[in-house]
């Protein structure tokens, strides 16, 4: 069981999620480019919460007919928008528009809000004994059967597994990791940021159980001074992977010497990261 440490960074996430709601007074940092579905989605058996849903659209979305990729993320409070993040947010829209501008890639970015208190139990597969949690299996169901076939039919994207992602941070990198092993055929490109793997030593027989993945990109990203042997959990991971059969030239495992944990340290990373899943040479 790790430290006081690593449930303060829960606490702490789950309380930004709160204070997010209460921030009219502060100056939206989001681009032109960024808007809120109008359609709320409360999820069956999850929990009573409407969930709202960010998407961003290439810059030139609206001048063509093109297709895009779409990368699924979490904690959307923190992704696009000073004013609803509670410590820094990740700066995706910036990023990317900068990526088009230098590379021509655009992506569509489907950013789901989390539920406040209730992250925790939506952003784990397993339940922790001490913590609790446990209900991240009908938050990705509800991601692949309600959500992608939502978005699919609303915008025009590239509905396949090679061009659809799934990213995020903590406990949002433990669920994206659990998604792209769960659902192989549906993610391709899966961005695992500061992953909580301490949460439930039941990771490790999913992976053994999941792992041989032949067409699906992993990065796994961790920082030297996030504390409680992160990048070690980490570096196990990589090697219960590799163990288990998944492709070596489809994994990319980072550790930033001084990396922390906070937006700051995977806003930094992220135009890397989506470079290196999706092929893009800068």
């Amino acid at each position: 069981m790790k430290s006081f440490f690593t449930f303060l960074i829960i606490t702490v996430l789950n309380i930004s999620m709160v204070f997010s709601q209460n921030t009219a007074e502060k100056k939206s940092t989001a681009a032109l480019n960024v808007s809120l579905l109008k359609k709320e989605f409360i999820i069956p058996n999850l929990n009573e919460i409407s969930h709202k849903v960010w998407i961003y659209l290439p810059p030139n979305y609206h001048n063509s007919s093109k297709k895009y990729p779409v990368i699924y993320m979490h904690d959307a409070q923190n992704l696009f928008d000073a004013a609803t993040s509670y410590a820094g947010e990740w700066e995706v829209d910036e990023t990317l528009n900068k990526l088009y501008k230098k590379t021509g890639k655009g992506f569509i970015v489907v950013g789901i809000e989390n539920g406040g208190e209730e992250r925790l139990n939506e952003y784990t597969p397993w339940e922790n004994e001490k913590y609790g949690g446990g209900k991240g299996v009908i938050y990705v169901d509800f991601i692949v059967k309600t959500l992608k076939p939502y978005i699919d039919d609303h915008y025009r994207t590239k509905k396949q597994q090679k061009n659809t992602g799934l990213i995020g941070s903590s406990l949002g990198g433990l669920i994206s990791y659990y998604g792209g092993l769960a659902y192989p055929k549906t993610f391709g490109k899966i961005g695992a940021l500061s992953t909580s793997f301490w949460f439930s030593e039941k990771v490790e027989n999913f992976t053994q159980e999941k792992g041989n993945l032949k067409n699906v990109k992993l990065f796994l990203l961790v920082g030297g001074k996030e504390g409680d042997d992160m990048d070690k959990d980490t570096q196990n991971m990589e090697k219960l992977l590799l163990k288990t059969g998944f492709k070596p030239k489809n994994l990319n495992t980072k550790i930033n010497p001084e990396g922390k944990h906070n937006e700051a340290f995977w806003s930094s990373e992220f135009s890397a990261i989506v470079s290196w899943l999706y092929h893009i040479k800068q």
